[in-house]
């Protein structure tokens, strides 16, 4: 099972990661969205698409940009469409 914490809040949890580039993709339902808030910043992955971004807020703490998903992908990773994966402090274990 792995678990995505920040600021003491477990923000996903799931046995069903997919691992791409050393990141841990979550599914989507595994999300504890209370945590997640929409933001505008988009990247471009040369072989992935481009990815959306959520800012996670815990206890008043914001972690700008902490989680990015790719709602479209091109065919080499629609294995990911729609996980999410984490980084800027948060835990995945």
């Amino acid at each position: 099972m792995k678990k995505a914490t920040w600021n003491g809040a477990v923000l996903a949890e799931s046995n069903a990661t997919r691992v791409i580039e050393g990141n841990h993709y979550f599914p989507p339902e595994s999300l504890n969205l209370e945590y997640f808030k929409d933001n505008e910043t988009h990247t471009t992955c040369p072989w992935k698409g481009v990815a959306s971004y959520y800012d996670i807020e815990v206890d008043g703490k914001i972690n700008k940009d902490a989680a990015w998903y790719y709602p479209k992908t091109s065919p080499l990773a629609k294995s990911i469409k729609g996980y999410i994966a984490f980084w800027k402090g948060v835990e995945v274990i």
